[in-house]
């Protein structure tokens, strides 16, 4: 005779209800959305990571948004959580511990400790783009007029002699 211990697992699992096509899109946009409220610095263009602060809980990209868009002062810890840009996920580094191997993410090996590059100014002239309109280009093949005389052949008609 055969006996079961748990009469439970005779029981057949309840169907799993099929995911139409539309959902899943609406499944994966909200979560993309919640995935890019990471914020965007504008005093590091590079930052890999974004930090949380300890003291508002919220998430920054550098020291100069806290100060920018809190009133309060940038709480100190030696404990540091981290959102990677790349794969975003979370993370925490100690810095009191910081080695080589912490300056990469430990889920997609991504390298967040690099040289800042920051906005520098600068003077453009925009135009279309080059593929389009090719006007603003200049042209390194024409050469300008180069006169080897000390003397502009150019004015010579004007002069008596």
């Amino acid at each position: 005779m055969w006996y079961v211990d748990d009469p439970v697992s005779l029981v057949k699992p309840p169907k799993r209800k099929k995911v139409k096509e539309n959902e899943k899109k609406n499944l994966s946009k909200s979560i993309n959305r919640s995935t890019d409220t990471l914020p965007r610095s504008k005093h590091i263009l590079n930052a890999q990571v974004a930090i949380r602060s300890a003291c508002c809980k919220k998430w920054f990209d550098c020291a100069e948004c806290h100060h920018e868009q809190e009133s309060h002062a940038l709480m100190k810890t030696t404990e540091m959580v981290f959102a990677c840009k790349k794969c975003k996920k979370c993370f925490r580094k100690d810095s009191t511990e910081f080695e080589e191997s912490d300056e990469y993410c430990p889920h997609c090996d991504n390298h967040f400790v690099l040289e800042a590059v920051t906005p520098k100014p600068a003077l453009q002239v925009e135009g279309e783009d080059a593929r389009i309109d090719n006007r603003m280009l200049k042209d390194d093949r024409v050469r300008g007029h180069q006169e080897r005389s000390i003397f502009n052949v150019r004015d010579a008609e004007d002069r008596l002699g």
